[in-house]
């Protein structure tokens, strides 16, 4: 039996992924065997996104763009 080579996600694959998950309408089975990458890495990419998502929503979070000052 071989191995499969290692593989990088992109972290938009990620995001997909997680969000997915987070949606909750598919379980983590199926959302493993659609994505073809293991539960347990579903589950850490979900509980990721849950940790820095209130991040995007802090002070100066979300936006690459600077502010003009008035």
């Amino acid at each position: 039996m071989s191995r499969r080579a290692r593989r990088n996600h992109t972290p938009a694959f990620k995001a997909k992924v997680a969000l997915a998950a987070v949606k909750g309408d598919r379980t983590l089975a199926q959302l493993a065997e659609q994505f073809d990458v293991h539960p347990n890495q579903i589950t850490s990419w979900k509980a990721q996104l849950e940790g820095s998502a209130a991040d995007v929503f802090g002070p100066g979070g979300g936006s690459r763009i600077a502010e003009p000052t008035v």
